[in-house]
């Protein structure tokens, strides 16, 4: 466990001189955390390497396993494309050094699986950052709490603009579903699990899936990539209460992104509703108990620790990282971990499964 009288020091493995997600997103995150900062990164160059290190001041590396063993580096971020996560955490947890992989952790849940097998006993962590989204907390306590009563239904429906728009050269990979960064892992995914986060887990699940567009624009090049992944997933299942739950994820969507999650109950009703994805941007939510038109409610005090960073993509994963160096300090278990991922990668397996056959899917196969 690391000394909780010093900073907990992080590795990036993703963090570039030239932007990109890790630039614009965890390391401001970081900067706006007290208790945790970056102390190394990780390349996939030695030109990479340094231009890297001397952007931001810290020790630079062209391997994950020389950032690993790094004495200053208590915590190693994985913040590259999906098919190179597996190759990158493995290293790390044989070094025993605890991990944060980006989400999706893995290209299916088969790996996913044995990622989880290999942490053994080291602290793992996952980038489902939107768990520690202030309004999501807060929508999952007011549930709880019966806000809406016993809950009889949820109803999502949700776009994104990409996986049908044009593609920029280093975003085609995500048109692949064989790569494991599709619409279903990414912005659907993150999505389900905020959805469960709320209403409970799904028990079964009945899927409807396309792939509507078999060739996007690539850029403005006037040129065409064919593309694999779904742009349209239709869902509906019960969960553990009985309540149904349904989803549909639209890709390419004219209008723009978009989120909206209808929860009804025995005793009320709550809307919640965003322009952006849910769970890097902000919602409005509404509610009603006992009748009447939904009016607007304001978030309570004592879930948002940053709210200077409110409508940023830093915000949610600001707060994810405070758990995270909570949970290494002091020995909780907060932020979600490799289990958490490999329990959402088995959602996504079963409505892969579903679509497939057109049959209903035990989310759990083992629990049947």
């Amino acid at each position: 466990m690391p000394d909780s009288r010093k900073p907990i020091g992080v590795g990036i493995v993703g963090l570039s001189a030239t932007g990109g997600w890790a630039a614009g997103a965890h390391l401001p995150a970081l900067s706006a955390v007290d208790g945790i900062e970056l102390r190394a990164l990780a390349a996939s160059s030695e030109a990479s390497a340094q231009a890297a290190g001397a952007a931001y001041g810290v020790p630079a590396y062209t391997s994950v396993e020389q950032l690993a063993v790094d004495e200053d580096v208590d915590l190693v971020v994985v913040a590259v494309k999906v098919p190179r996560h597996r190759e990158l955490v493995l290293p790390v947890l044989k070094a025993g050094v605890p991990v944060l992989s980006e989400w999706p952790l893995a290209v299916d849940l088969r790996e996913a699986e044995e990622m989880a097998r290999a942490a053994g006993t080291t602290r793992t962590f996952v980038g489902l950052q939107g768990r520690s989204s202030p309004t999501f907390r807060w929508l999952a306590d007011l549930v709880s709490d019966g806000f809406v009563g016993e809950v009889l239904s949820a109803t999502v429906v949700a776009s994104s603009t990409e996986w049908g728009t044009p593609v920029s050269p280093n975003m085609v990979y995500t048109l692949d579903r064989e790569l494991g960064a599709t619409m279903l892992t990414i912005p659907f995914g993150h999505t389900i699990d905020l959805v469960s986060m709320v209403v409970g887990e799904l028990r079964d699940v009945v899927a409807t899936t396309a792939t509507r567009r078999s060739q996007v624009p690539l850029g403005r090049t006037g040129q065409v990539v064919p593309m694999t992944a779904e742009d349209q997933i239709a869902i509906s299942g019960t969960l553990a209460g009985g309540a149904v739950l349904s989803v549909h994820h639209r890709g390419g969507a004219a209008s723009g992104a978009g989120f909206s999650l209808i929860i009804d109950g025995t005793g009320g009703r709550l809307e919640i509703s965003g322009a952006e994805f849910p769970h890097i941007g902000p919602v409005t939510v509404r509610g009603t108990r006992g009748g009447g038109r939904p009016a607007e409610l304001t978030l309570p005090s004592g879930y948002d620790d940053y709210p200077a960073l409110t409508g940023t993509v830093v915000h949610t994963l600001a707060h994810a990282y405070a758990a995270i160096r909570d949970d290494l300090v002091r020995g909780t278990a907060v932020a979600p971990d490799f289990t958490d991922a490999v329990e959402r990668h088995r959602l996504l397996d079963a409505i892969v499964r579903s679509a497939a056959t057109g049959r209903r899917q035990a989310v759990d196969p083992r629990a049947e």
